[in-house]
This record gives structure tokens, C-alpha cells and sequence, in this order.
């Protein structure tokens, strides 16, 4: 896995999140995320950065290190070489008028930190900051980021539940909800999802289905999984969990 899905499976929160969020002035957003802001331009913050140009997103990127912001020149259409701890240069820069603002600062701590409390001292409405430990995080949650990112982590427990083949592929939602891809379980082939009462035997929904040879569609109460089809499903961690035991030993 590389650190370009990091920052995809990362944008997809930011996105989703900043789509929701009430205006600055507490009015609906008019229009969803049209404009980030990325601080930092490693291997996190440039997949952020390249992702964002690609779904037609208005990006501005700094970085400290001006061989980095060289490096994407040609490719990112606006840099800048600045530093992101002082809070003077972020406010001439706009950080206001921005969506959300990615601290994408690598294993800079101190930086990171000071970076997250000049943006909040700046007015950045929308914050999202990568750290690299659940010390790191909570320190820049109390300095003013509104969400706070972890993406070593979370790759790592992604990769780990793929590799000890319970999943196909996993994405946390957000505090402790999950979608899991998985191979239909033994007990559920043959009969409608109804008759399977997941919801009530896992707490979990089955989302869709993807037949053999054939590509994901919708599942309703009547459809019928059948052996080697994958199936996406939604639930709280805890339920997946179980849910995937059970598939490995066989149990209804």
C-alpha cells in the first residue's frame, strides 16, 4: 500500500466531511468542498494535493522546502514556498477563504503543532491534521484541528485485516463504523438476505453484492449471494468482526 491510497482513503474523509459542514456563519454550505488548502508537500501531502487537482478541486499547497515545491511545480499549479508557522503569512495567503486545510506535515511534531495553532489563530474554518501517534493528536486537537487523521495507523490495521484474509478491503467511516468487503459466507449463499437476518444475528447490512464475473450492483431483501460472490457490508467494527469469525469457521 502506498502513501498515495493514504492519501486518497484521507481525502475521502476530508471531503465528505467538509460537504456537511454548516457555512462560517452557521447557513448550509452553498456549494460542497471547492477549495483546500494543503500544507506540506511529502509523500501524505503531494498524494493529497494530486488527488485533489484530478477531481477538479482548487488547490494551493506551501511547503517549507523549496526542492519540494519545485519537485511539484509543473504538476500542482499553485505553490508557494512559506512557512506555515507563522500565522502573519498564513492569513495573507487566504487560509480564511479556503474549505478545509490539510496540515500534512510529516514527522515534524513541533511543526506540525505549531502549524495547526497559527491556522486556528488565522481563522481556518476547516482543519485536518495528520499525526503520526495518539499523543500527537490529541495535542493538536487542543490546539485547534477540528479533525485529526492517522494515516500509519490506519493503513496498517487496513493491511493487517487484509493479509489475515478476513477482508478483501476495509474503510473505517468514522468512529468505529465500518464498510468491510468480504467473500459471501457459506451460510448466506443460497437464500434471500432476508431469510439470513444479518441485522439481527450481526448488526450488520449488507450493501451490495458483486455476482462471479460480474460487477457490484445494490442488495435488497431479495437477493441471493451465492459461493464466491463478494459482498459489501456496514456495521459497527465490533459486528464485522464477528461476522468475519464466523465466516472463517464455518458457524452460522
Amino acid at each position: 500500500m502506498s502513501d498515495s491510497s493514504e492519501g486518497a482513503s484521507t481525502l475521502d474523509r476530508i471531503l465528505g466531511y467538509a460537504s456537511r459542514r454548516l457555512g462560517r456563519d452557521g447557513e448550509p454550505p452553498s456549494s460542497p468542498t471547492d477549495k483546500v488548502f494543503v500544507i506540506g508537500l511529502g509523500r501524505f501531502g503531494s498524494a493529497v494535493c494530486a488527488t485533489l487537482v484530478d477531481l477538479g478541486l482548487e488547490v494551493m499547497a506551501i511547503d517549507i522546502d523549496s526542492a519540494l515545491v519545485d519537485k511539484w511545480v509543473d504538476i500542482l499549479p499553485n505553490l508557494r514556498v512559506a512557512d506555515a508557522t507563522d500565522g502573519a503569512t498564513l492569513k495573507q495567503l487566504g487560509v480564511r477563504d479556503f474549505d478545509a486545510t490539510v496540515v500534512a506535515i510529516g514527522t515534524g511534531i513541533e511543526a506540525s503543532v505549531l502549524t495547526v495553532a497559527a491556522l486556528s489563530d488565522a481563522g481556518a474554518p476547516n482543519i485536518w491534521a495528520k499525526a503520526m501517534t495518539p499523543e500527537h493528536g490529541r495535542i493538536l486537537e487542543r490546539v485547534g484541528a477540528h479533525q485529526v487523521v492517522y494515516p500509519e495507523i490506519q493503513m496498517g490495521e487496513r493491511v493487517a485485516r487484509i493479509v489475515s484474509g478476513a477482508v478483501v478491503d476495509f474503510f473505517e467511516l468514522g468512529d468505529g463504523f465500518v464498510l468491510a468487503e468480504i467473500e459471501t459466507p457459506k451460510f448466506l449463499t443460497g437464500k434471500p438476505l432476508a431469510e439470513s437476518q444479518l441485522r439481527h444475528s450481526y448488526e450488520v447490512s449488507v450493501v451490495c453484492i458483486k455476482p462471479n464475473g460480474g460487477q457490484f450492483t445494490y442488495a435488497t431483501a431479495e437477493t441471493v449471494p451465492e459461493q464466491g460472490n463478494l459482498i459489501v457490508v456496514a456495521g459497527a467494527i465490533d459486528a464485522v468482526k464477528r461476522l468475519t469469525d464466523a465466516s472463517r469457521k464455518g458457524s452460522r
